[in-house]
Parts: structure tokens; C-alpha cells; sequence
């Protein structure tokens, strides 16, 4: 059976939609997965063994320059590659006007399925157009954790109960001894940049737990995404000696990175997801994002604080770190690495 998943991005709903890989193989062993994802995440679905093709799209780039003929040239090869395989079945687990068209160009065997999500989840960016490219309307529950939303659309179309059992099956990405953190022994990371201004955790927060972890003997490692991300990490470093600001990383180092750290401490953004998913110790701060759509809830390695209008404070950090260094489990993941 030939599977493709349209999910396009973002960063963690990428992750997110990584367990419905591990149910499918569960109950078909020999079916074969193909993936349509934004090029920036190819090399991250790569590290998930159950995908055999991915296929880029560029769509954030291409729509900047379509009268480009090199542009054209990469749709055209696109559109090639998605019409090379007939699929038994293709989900779209992103809801989408874009990702349903990406569903109907894709080449469907005969007796095959387009399935896709039958209605939002709470605040999500569902599209209802999205429907019309539909076979098959799978519907999904409001509260939806969004791991969940993937898994629950694959279950109902290929009519199976979804596992107990969450299963990322992530590999561990390539690291090289140019990495800024090598050699350095047991590192937290602050992954605390963040498109939105209400989701950050304040400054002064950032620079009194590094202060604590100083204590406990933990560098802090502060990567940055752009200019704002980067002049925001020099401000949590300033006067700091365990501090560190790293150089730009790509989003692979960046992915190595999180799964590198002894302690990851993050704001709800992508790469706090990979080191969730990872399960490494991890700490989730919610300052104004609803925890109920992203938490980690499958490692007693992740402590998931805060909530809409319920920022999380140093104090509850503190204790949460406690809580992961004293864990034997959160101790024996920090050793695998």
C-alpha cells in the first residue's frame, strides 16, 4: 500500500504528525510512506526511518518569485514527483485550502482515498474549503491535542483504533565535532525565541534561572533564529559566565542541538516539540498559548508549566528542574548522549 502524507509545516506540527507514522507501520508493516513537506523540513522527516520519499514543496518561496523560470522549473519537477507514484491513500492532516490542492495534483490509484480532517480543532487554522478534496472527512474531536489531530485522521481511514502508545521513532540527527556545544559535558539549552511578542517569557526570568543552574554547575547554551532572536540572547548572556550565545546554527544543528541537551527549557515553539519528542528532560513554559493543543504528556522526562493567562514563574521553573535532575529517567537520558 502506498501512503502519502500532505503536511506541509510548520517546525512542530511537523513533529507532531511524526507518531501516525509508527501506527500505520504497526498495523500495515509493508506500507510504504511518502511525505510532501516544506524543504526546510526534509532533513528532519528524514530521521524518521517509516518515510520512504519525501517530496519538497517550496511554496513560501516560490510565491515570491513565480515569474521566475527557475521557479517554474522546480513546480514543474514537483508536480512530477507527486504524480510518479499512484497512491492507495493520501492524508492531509494540516487542513488547507494549499495543502488540499497539494492532495488533489497528488496521483491517486484506483480505489484509493483522500482523506483529511472533517472540522478545526479549537484556535487551529483550518480551512473548511479544504474539504471539497476529500474522499473521506475524518472528524476530530475540539480539544484535539495536536498529535492527536494526525493520528486520529490516519486511524479513521485506514479503520483502526489509535495506540495507546505514542512513537515518535526519531533518529538521532548527525553530529559533527565542529559543534559549537562539543566536548563541553552536560549543557542545558534556552530555546526561548518565538515569533509571537505574547509568548516569550520575560528577560529578567531567563537570566535568574541560568543563575540557578549555575548553581547546579549547568552551562546555558542560547541559540537565535534572526537579528530580534539573537539581540535577545546577548541581553539574557550579558555579564553571565555559564552563558553562552551560539553562532547561527542551521535548522539540522539546531535539531542536534535539542537532542544533545542535558536540559532543554522552552516557550512553545518548534524545537522545545523536538526535544519533547526526543524525550529528553524538558521543560515547556506556556506564557500565552493554550497548553492543552502542544504539551508533552508521553515522558515523565517532560514537565509542561504555565497555561493562557497563567505565565509560569522562576520559582515553578526551579522546582520542575529539581524534579527532572533528581528523576532517574530524566538522569539516564542525559547520559545516553
Amino acid at each position: 500500500m502506498n501512503i502519502l502524507i500532505v503536511r506541509v509545516s510548520s517546525l512542530g506540527d511537523v513533529v507532531h504528525n511524526m507518531p501516525l507514522l509508527a501506527d500505520v507501520h504497526h498495523h500495515f508493516p509493508d506500507a510504504q510512506i511518502d511525505w510532501v513537506v516544506e524543504e526546510t523540513y526534509t532533513e528532519l522527516v528524514a530521521l524518521n526511518p517509516h518515510v520512504r520519499t519525501i517530496i519538497p514543496i517550496a511554496l513560501r518561496r516560490w510565491r515570491k518569485q513565480l515569474s521566475s523560470p527557475s521557479v517554474r522549473a522546480e513546480i514543474a519537477m514537483f508536480y512530477h514527483r507527486l504524480r510518479a507514484v499512484p497512491y492507495d491513500l493520501i492524508l492531509d492532516t494540516q487542513g488547507l485550502l494549499k495543502t488540499g490542492l497539494v492532495m488533489r495534483m497528488a496521483r491517486l490509484a484506483p480505489g484509493g482515498k483522500r482523506a483529511g480532517l472533517a472540522n478545526a480543532t479549537k484556535d487551529s487554522g483550518y480551512e473548511p474549503l479544504s474539504r471539497l478534496f476529500h474522499s473521506l472527512s475524518i472528524p476530530v474531536d475540539l480539544y484535539a491535542h495536536a498529535v492527536a489531530r494526525g493520528r486520529a485522521v490516519a486511524a479513521g481511514a485506514l479503520g483502526y483504533a489509535v495506540p495507546d502508545e505514542i512513537d515518535f521513532s526519531l533518529r538521532a540527527p548527525a553530529e559533527t565535532k565542529s559543534a559549537p556545544w562539543h566536548g563541553i559535558g552536560p549543557f542545558a539549552v534556552f530555546f526561548h525565541g518565538t515569533a509571537r511578542a505574547d509568548k516569550q517569557w520575560p528577560i529578567a526570568y531567563w537570566r535568574e534561572t541560568a543563575v540557578m543552574l549555575a548553581e547546579r554547575g549547568l552551562p546555558v547554551l542560547l541559540p537565535w533564529g534572526n537579528p530580534d532572536e539573537k539581540a535577545r540572547a546577548h541581553q539574557i548572556a550579558a555579564q553571565l559566565p555559564n552563558v553562552q550565545v551560539l553562532p547561527a546554527l542551521s535548522m539540522m544543528e539546531a535539531v542536534a542541538l535539542a537532542q544533545a541537551a542535558a536540559l532543554t527549557i522552552g516557550v512553545d515553539t518548534g524545537l522545545t516539540h523536538v526535544a519533547a519528542a526526543y524525550g529528553r528532560p524538558t521543560v515547556e513554559l506556556y506564557i500565552d498559548s493554550p497548553r492543552w493543543k502542544t504539551e508533552g504528556f508521553w515522558s515523565p522526562n517532560i514537565i509542561n508549566l504555565g497555561d493562557v493567562g497563567a505565565a509560569p514563574t522562576v520559582e515553578d521553573v526551579e522546582v520542575a528542574v529539581a524534579r527532572l535532575l533528581r528523576s532517574p529517567s530524566a538522569r539516564d537520558a542525559a547520559a545516553a548522549v
